[in-house]
Order: C-alpha cells, then sequence, then structure tokens
C-alpha cells in the first residue's frame, strides 16, 4: 500500500512541487543547485522509497542545475546518487524496509519511523557538508532567476501536496495499521488533487493503480522469493550458525561484527535489491547483533554497579564468586571477563532481568537499523552501484569514477550505524538523542574536512591529520560532555581561522 501511495502522489505532481520547493529554499545560496540535490532527493525519497527512480527523476533537473553552477559533473552525479540513496533511509516510506522491518521485530511502524528520522537527517546534512565544502573550492557561483516563483508563492500553490502526508501521520498515530492508513492516505491524494490548478482525473488514477500495482508485483515477487530463503534458513538452523560464526570471527567486538555485517551486505547487493539484502542480513546476523548491543549494556550497568538484584541471582548460579563484586563500580574489562563466564543458556535470562524491556526492544531495533543503512551501501559502491550509474548516465561522466564519488560522499552510511549501536541516538530520551545529533554534527563535518582537505580553505597537510581525532572525539562514546565540548570548540575555532585566513594556493589531495 506505500508504494500505491507513492506512486499516487508523484503521478498527482507532488513531484513538481517537491523540487520547486527545494530549488526556493536552497537554490538561492552560492552552491544551492547541490542543496537542491539533496533536499529534492530527501523529500522526493520520503514518499517514493525508490533510490534509482528517485535520482532519475530529480537528476534531470540538479545534475545540469549543479553543472551551470560550476560544480564538477562527476561530483554532480555523485552527489545525486548518494542523496537519492538517502531517500530509502527517510520516513515515512523507506523504501519499505520500515515496513518489514516492522514485521520482523514486533515493534510498531510508528516507532521506527519515529526513531529514523533523525538519523537520517543527519545522513541528509552530511551530503550537503560535501556540497558546500567542494561549493567553496570549485567557486561555485550563485545562480539567478528572476522568473522563479517565491518560496511563498510555491507553497501556497502546492501545500495541498502535503496533506497526504500529514493524513498517513495522523492516521498512525491515531492507531490505524500501516495498511489501512496507506489506504486512507491515497484517497486523500486524490480529493486534494481536486484543489490544484490540474486535479487528478479518471485516467491518471488508472495510471497511478497501474504503476503502483507494476512496482507493488515487482517487490512482491522479490519478497516471495527471499521469504522462501528466509524459511530455509530459520527451518534448517543456518541463521543461528551464521551468527554464531560471525560472534565468533569477530571475537565478541561489536565493532568487527559492524564491519563483517558491512562486508556481507555489499556482496549480497551485488546481486539482490537493497530490500531483499536486508531481508536476508537481518534474517543471518541481526540477532547476533542484538545480542552484542544488549550485552554491552548489560556490561555498562555491571562496571557502575547498579546491576538489579534479579540479575544478580542468576550470578549466584553460575558465577557465585562474583556476586560480591556486583554492588560495585568495578572496570569494564573486569564486568565483561565475568558476563563471558555466564553459560550461553542462560545470557538471555540474565538479560530480559538486567535490562528494562524498553531497553531491549530499542537494542532489537537498533541492530535492524544497523543492517538496513548498511544494506543501503550498493547503491553507491562500485562495481554494483545502480544509483551511481543513473546519475552518471545523466551526467554524462564515466559510471565507476562516479560510482567511487558518490561512495566517498554517502560515508553517512558508515559513520551512522555507529552510532546506533554505540550512542543514544535512537534509543535515548529526547534531550539524549538531540545532544548525540548534535555533537555528531560537528564530528562528521570535521571527518568530511579531513576528507577533503578543505573548509573555508585548503587545509594543510597537518591540519587535514588533526580533523579525523577532532572528529572522533565527538563521536565516539565516552560518558563524558566535556570531550565533546572540547572538540567541538577546536573544530568551530579551526573552522573561523579557515574562514578568515586564506589557505595556500595549492590543490588539495
Amino acid at each position: 500500500m506505500f508504494i500505491l501511495f507513492g506512486a499516487f502522489l508523484v503521478k498527482s505532481g507532488a513531484g513538481d512541487f517537491i523540487i520547486d520547493l527545494a530549488r526556493c529554499a536552497a537554490g538561492r545560496f552560492v552552491g544551492g543547485p547541490g542543496f537542491v540535490a539533496v533536499f529534492s532527493s530527501g523529500l522526493m525519497g520520503s514518499v517514493s522509497g525508490s533510490s534509482v527512480a528517485n535520482t532519475v527523476s530529480t537528476g534531470v533537473i540538479t545534475i545540469p542545475l549543479m553543472r551551470k553552477a560550476g560544480f564538477p559533473a562527476r561530483f554532480a552525479g555523485g552527489v545525486e546518487a548518494a542523496a537519492s540513496t538517502g531517500g530509502q533511509l527517510m520516513p515515512p516510506v523507506m523504501g519499505a524496509g520500515a515496513f518489514i522491518m516492522a514485521s520482523y521485530t514486533q515493534v510498531s511502524y510508528l516507532t521506527i519511523i519515529g526513531v529514523a528520522a533523525l538519523p537520517a537527517l543527519l545522513y541528509f546534512l552530511s551530503v550537503a557538508m560535501f556540497v558546500r565544502i567542494e561549493a567553496k573550492r570549485s567557486q561555485a557561483v550563485k545562480l539567478e532567476d528572476e522568473d522563479a516563483e517565491t518560496f511563498g508563492q510555491v507553497l501556497k500553490g502546492g501545500w495541498h501536496y502535503l496533506l497526504p502526508l500529514v493524513v498517513l501521520v495522523a492516521a498512525l498515530i491515531y492507531g490505524f495499521t500501516p495498511t489501512y492508513a496507506a489506504g486512507i492516505a491515497i484517497v486523500s491524494v486524490v480529493v486534494s488533487s481536486w484543489i490544484a490548478r490540474k486535479p487528478m482525473t479518471l485516467g491518471d488514477i488508472l495510471d497511478a493503480l497501474a504503476q503502483g500495482s507494476r512496482n507493488i508485483m515487482t517487490t512482491a515477487i522479490l519478497l516471495i522469493t527471499v521469504g522462501l530463503i528466509v524459511m530455509v534458513i530459520s527451518t534448517t538452523g543456518i541463521g543461528n550458525t551464521f551468527s554464531l560464526m560471525i560472534t565468533d570471527w569477530a571475537g565478541g567486538s561489536l565493532l568487527v561484527t559492524i564491519a563483517l555485517v558491512a562486508l556481507a551486505s555489499l556482496i549480497l547487493g551485488m546481486g539482490l535489491p537493497v530490500t531483499a539484502a536486508y531481508i536476508v542480513l537481518a534474517t543471518l546476523s541481526a540477532p547476533a547483533i542484538y545480542q552484542l548491543i544488549a550485552q554491552s549494556q548489560l556490561i555498562d550497568l555491571m562496571a557502575s554497579g547498579n546491576l538489579p538484584e534479579q540479575a544478580r541471582a542468576i550470578f549466584m548460579l553460575t558465577a557465585p564468586d562474583a556476586v560480591e563484586l556486583l554492588g560495585a563500580p568495578m572496570e569494564r574489562a573486569q564486568a565483561a571477563a565475568m558476563l563471558a563466564e555466564v553459560p550461553e543458556n542462560f545470557t538471555g535470562q540474565l538479560l530480559e532481568q538486567a535490562l528494562s524491556p524498553h531497553a531491549l526492544t530499542m537494542a532489537l531495533v537498533a541492530a535492524h537499523m544497523i543492517i538496513f543503512w548498511l544494506s543501503q551501501d550498493s547503491n553507491v559502491t562500485p562495481p554494483v552501484c545502480l544509483t551511481a550509474f543513473a546519475a552518471a548516465a545523466i551526467a554524462g561522466t564515466p559510471a565507476m569514477r562516479t560510482g567511487l564519488t558518490a561512495w566517498k560522499i554517502a560515508k553517512g552510511l558508515y559513520i551512522v550505524p555507529l552510532l546506533f549501536a554505540y550512542s543514544p541516538l535512537i534509543s535515548g530520551t529526547p534531550l539524549e538523542m538531540l545532544m548525540v545529533f548534535t555533537f555528531a554534527l560537528f564530528g562528521i563535518y570535521a571527518i568530511i574536512a579531513g576528507l577533503e582537505g578543505y573548509l573555508e580553505h585548503p587545509l594543510r597537510w597537518w591540519l587535514r591529520v588533526l580533523m579525523f581525532p577532532v572528529g572522533a572525539l565527538m563521536l565516539w562514546p565516552h560518558g563524558m560532555i566535556w570531550i565533546d565540548l572540547a572538540g567541538v570548540v577546536i573544530f568551530v575555532a579551526l573552522l573561523v581561522w579557515s574562514a578568515r585566513r586564506p589557505g595556500p594556493v595549492m590543490t588539495p589531495a
């Protein structure tokens, strides 16, 4: 139903409204066409759910605009590919991934799209950071269009296109099932189009039904085929075996486990669409990642001396010598060693006794979100990067080189999943989530500056190297806010210094 909803919304003319809205909001800045690509791809992807379709529909406008402003053609194609890939991360549709995730985890669809919003925004802002740096380096110009409508005029002429999204979210909040809410939203698309200058006709409705049905059939065949694989994996126990293998290869390290899953997702993505790759990977590796995230939270409780009494009772059965140590703070390594002594058949019960149901639920969501994000990398990672190939065809650049550029620009696909695992970006209180988001924004900007060798002006080699530890200060979890603040101060100082003092005349590597 969400696929059908996207088809109706695009057919109603919402695509043109989204691009016009993006051009008014971001196109008037220096390097604005690049920001238009990011903004419009995020808005379009939030309803279409298809990275390639997103690239083709918005790229035919944004890529020529970026080239006209002075951006290199390969960079223009890479930005569009990376931004369009993020469309599957942006609620409410998320390429049907959110609905599948809700089905797998038995967590409400509304909860999933709620926690997915800030990470998706963080991804698009990371792409916008590449655009800003390249605009400075390429001396991209501000494109003036005297005949262009203002933001208010565009919004006045197309505000009704936003009504179906409001109806969809309102229906979900009210408690309707995702399928029923999408059905109501489809009806609202048709009704709201009657307010437009060009209302949907019977032919438009039939075309939308036909296009949506074709997309649904493709997705249905894909899900049925993958479902057979998933059932075989479940029935034979290969999933549990694979999870144990990943845990064994990673040596119990969550970071190494995520790296192995990223590699597996890239390989699977060479032959499967991203949604299918997510389904297979979630079946195989989500239990391992969930277990490691939950165990990490348990170790934190043990290290702080706050382990609940009912959880200590399990230690009395499995490791009685360690019970006396659990009432006081200890080193994290010591807590991990004590947990390693607990037999595997008691671990699940220990986690249920020590962690709240909310913590366990969010650990499961975090595991699936990590896999879902990593499964998107095949869109922009050579040798198979369909989104980059589509952008390269529009930009007239070599497909593989455009793919490498898109892969570099889409670095948020690898950084943000680490925040799912090690920070409360999706599991904390609203204040904690906003704090992680803010510090991560500065941290990602610092790392991008290091990768590009540029802020407001070219960076000398030692400043370029310094950007990576400065970014890590703000990204890596350490539980001390003063370290994050120190990283922000250092980065802002370097940014101001770079803006006021021209760098050397050089071309960064």
